[in-house]
Parts: structure tokens; C-alpha cells; sequence
């Protein structure tokens, strides 16, 4: 209850502090609006054109929506599998020694092997259903997840496992109090990373492999050369990555900073 109570107060000094990337998005259209003016509607229609064709499909109801759903969809379920399969097996293998030395040659193997070189892959397993982003999108947010939960688990201080003991602490005590915390600071990062890259790949995916979706929709405007369209649903998609970072994950990024620092500083004899 403390927590959004103290979540909650803070909106508007969290809204405050936005005003630079408020002010930065204000300089890139401008600058997109300026080589729109010298290059014509043809090869880059202004942000005004993009905005008012993405605004037109949201009013009708019968594009934007959907085709966002679909995406949202397939992006969230290959994240989802890759956030709980990445962190349960990348704690686990950081616990142990050898797993953890055993475990980085896969890891090296997966971030090595570019998206593209899944995506066809999955498309001869999987077809052109929901089966190939998703699991596009599962291989390339998977080692990100698992490299974070390895480090999470080999870098818990020897003096806290030693404290923990000391006190005789119950088991979910360590695990809830002294454990999860520490891991959650590196699987967190790990997790908005792999956010990001889910939606990259899922319209990747789309583009290539699928006739519904926000990818599907881009290779249709593309083959109409239409250019508006294009940006629209690029736009589209770049609004949902903000407002999931800006609205939901920095947020709670800065509660688990915040837990960090004041650790910090009780371990150092701060007051």
C-alpha cells in the first residue's frame, strides 16, 4: 500500500523529469518535418500527413486496432516464454559453477545467430501461422533474459549468503528478502531490453511471414508505395514501445533503483 501510495506522489516529479525526452521527440519530428519540406510528400510526407493517416485508421477502428492486437499478441506470448524460461534456467545455471561455464557456449551460439537466420528456420517448422514470430521472437529475447538471471545469481555477495546463514534465516526469507531482489536488478534490465527486441522481431517476423499484423500491414503500404501509410504504422509501433517504457517500465526501474541505492548506502554507513 506504502508502495503506491509513495508510486503514485511521485507522477508528477516523474512527469517533471521527462521534459528532456518530451523536448527531444519535439526536435526529431521538427527535424523530420524539415527534410519532409525539402524532399517532397513522395520520398517523406511531413509528420503531419503520418499522424493524420494513423489517426484516421484509429478512428474507423478497422486497421489500427486489430493489426496492433495481433502483433501485441504474438509479441507478448514469444517475451512471456522467453522471460520465464531465460530467467528460471539462467538463475538455476548461475547457482552452479559448471553449469554456468557449460551453459556460455549456447548462449554465445544464440546471440551470434542473427534473427533472420530463425525466422527462416521457423517458417519451415512453423509455417506462416502465429508459430513463427512467436518463436522468432522466444530465440532472440531468450539468451538476453538468461545471460541476466546468470549474472543476478553469480554475483550475490558471499557476506549476505553468510548473514542470511548466520541469522538462520528462514528459506523464503532468503529467497524473498536477500535473493530476489538482488537477481530482479539484473533480470530487469535484461527484461526491457528484451522487450524492446521483441516488437522489433515480431514486425520482422510479420513482414516476412505472415499476412496479418502490424509487419503484414508494413509490406502491404510498402507495396503500394505508400508512403504515409509506412510511417504511420512505424509510428505505430514506436508509440507502444513509449509508452510501455515511459508509463510502465522506467517506473518501476527506478522503485528497484531506488531499493539498490538505499543498500547501497547502509552498507557503506551511510545515513
Amino acid at each position: 500500500m506504502s508502495l503506491l501510495r509513495r508510486w503514485f506522489t511521485g507522477i508528477p516529479a516523474y512527469l517533471w523529469s521527462g521534459w528532456g525526452a518530451v523536448a527531444s521527440l519535439f526536435l526529431m519530428v521538427a527535424l523530420w518535418e524539415a527534410v519532409a519540406q525539402i524532399y517532397g510528400p513522395l520520398v517523406l510526407p511531413t509528420p503531419l500527413e503520418a499522424a493524420d493517416t494513423l489517426a484516421r485508421w484509429a478512428e474507423q477502428g478497422g486497421m489500427l486496432w486489430p493489426a496492433l492486437a495481433i502483433s501485441a499478441r504474438r509479441a507478448f506470448m514469444g517475451l512471456a516464454l522467453a522471460l520465464a524460461a531465460g530467467s528460471l534456467l539462467g538463475v538455476l545455471a548461475g547457482v552452479s559453477m559448471t553449469a554456468s561455464m557449460m551453459s556460455r557456449p549456447w548462449v554465445t551460439v544464440l546471440l551470434g545467430t542473427p534473427p533472420i537466420a530463425w525466422l527462416v528456420l521457423a517458417m519451415l517448422w512453423f509455417g506462416t501461422g502465429d508459430g513463427t514470430p512467436v518463436f522468432t521472437v522466444f530465440i532472440a529475447c531468450f539468451p538476453v533474459v538468461f545471460l541476466g538471471g546468470l549474472q543476478g545469481a553469480r554475483t550475490l555477495e558471499h557476506h549476505w549468503r553468510d548473514l542470511a546463514r548466520a541469522f538462520a534465516l528462514p528459506w523464503h526469507m532468503r529467497v524473498l528478502d536477500v535473493y530476489l531482489p538482488h537477481v530482479i536488478s539484473y533480470l530487469f534490465p535484461a527484461w526491457i531490453v528484451a522487450l524492446g527486441s521483441s516488437w522489433k522481431v515480431v514486425v520482422m517476423a510479420e513482414l516476412l511471414a505472415s499476412d496479418t499484423g502490424i509487419g503484414a500491414e508494413l509490406a502491404a503500404s510498402r507495396a503500394q508505395l505508400d508512403m504515409a501509410a509506412t510511417l504511420a504504422w512505424i509510428g505505430a509501433i514506436v508509440l507502444v514501445l513509449l509508452a510501455l517504457e515511459y508509463l510502465l517500465l522506467e517506473p518501476v526501474k527506478r522503485e528497484i533503483e531506488r531499493w539498490r541505492d538505499a543498500g547501497s548506502a547502509r552498507a557503506g554507513g551511510q545515513p
